[in-house]
């Protein structure tokens, strides 16, 4: 694709999945990967036809979590999700049950403060515009109505909107974008949007340990500085990497995320702090830690998301759902002690 300068007709400046792209967007590094990328996506979706050979279903194996590793092409990426992470069982065994929620009771308190958030949620994608059609503030405002009324001891809590406008953006149905969300926070994130949010607050802690064993020098600093660690990162979990990492590499992070469980955000985070150790030393006061924070989820290390996955399982060295556990427990009761 040539580069255009003033001229950029407006589907160039726009991405696949309606976001604008910044002022300072670098394209020709862009489309540098990403013809290199295509490569590599045709090549998967030949592999994954031929393993789907036209059935709508998969089992959980080996070869399956190696090829969801290497990426989902697009096509196939809603069906995936939902069955990996159980979303599909559940939507079935459910019929007509997000619509009983859309037609049943409402709390008005829940309704108006999804309602505040409507037009915070995405300004920069074209699909959520009021102007757009369809609209998709339509169907996010009714997947988390439905949910909020579903998972009452949740509710609404900022950070869904991204988490389920993201959703709608890939399965393109509100019914399945509802028990996606349901999956996340029922139960691949442990209790992060829950009023008191202690799962949040309890893996932002286990991160920390995390640090300590595998990058302890950039652990020392933020010792040092005072620096807690909900300051650089809460982002980062509340959000899975949405509007922190190029949309293409958060799409790549989720496929595992639906397989894997939420291990795969410890991943990712240790890979962006060990990848940039040497940059994150140079800090030299608390300011400087929060702007390399945000400074390392930039950058070409993050855009070539083929490249940056298979760091992620290489990088951090051993990670067992055991030792995650562990300090889980340690973390929550020492948060709890707290108060």
């Amino acid at each position: 694709m040539a580069r255009r300068e003033d001229g950029r007709d407006w589907a160039y400046r726009v991405d696949p999945y309606g976001f604008e792209r910044p002022e300072d967007f670098d394209y020709a590094s862009y489309e540098a990967f990403f013809s290199r990328y295509l490569v590599v996506l045709t090549r998967r979706a030949i592999k994954w036809s031929k393993l789907l050979k036209g059935n709508n279903s998969i089992q959980k194996s080996l070869k399956v979590k190696r090829y969801i590793r290497k990426g989902i092409p697009n096509e196939h990426r809603a069906l995936i999700w939902m069955i990996v992470s159980g979303a599909q069982a559940n939507m079935e065994q459910n019929p007509g049950y997000y619509q009983r929620l859309l037609e049943g009771e409402k709390n008005d308190k829940l309704l108006e403060a999804i309602k505040t958030d409507m037009n915070r949620t995405f300004p920069d994608n074209v699909k959520f515009r009021k102007t757009a059609d369809p609209c998709l503030q339509h169907a996010l405002y009714n997947v988390l109505v439905a949910y909020g009324h579903h998972n009452k001891a949740v509710g609404y809590c900022q950070g869904m909107n991204f988490i389920a406008g993201y959703l709608i953006l890939i399965t393109k149905n509100e019914e399945e974008s509802f028990w996606l969300l349901d999956a996340l926070i029922g139960r691949i994130l442990p209790d992060y949007y829950s009023p008191a949010m202690l799962g949040l607050k309890t893996d932002q802690e286990v991160l920390g340990e995390l640090v300590k064993m595998k990058v302890p020098a950039v652990a020392e600093l933020m010792e040092r500085h005072g620096v807690m660690w909900t300051l650089v990162v809460s982002r980062w979990f509340i959000c899975l990497f949405i509007d922190i990492l190029p949309v293409e590499t958060v799409l790549r992070i989720w496929d595992c995320l639906f397989y894997e469980g939420s291990k795969i955000i410890f991943r990712v985070a240790l890979t962006l702090i060990k990848q940039n150790q040497a940059f994150i030393l140079e800090a030299m006061n608390f300011p400087d830690i929060c702007d390399k924070f945000k400074q390392i989820t930039k950058g070409t290390f993050v855009t070539e998301c083929h490249s940056f996955m298979q760091k992620i399982f290489t990088d951090p060295g051993s990670l067992s759902m055991a030792t995650i556990n562990k300090l889980r427990e340690t973390c929550r009761e020492k948060l709890l002690s707290q108060g």
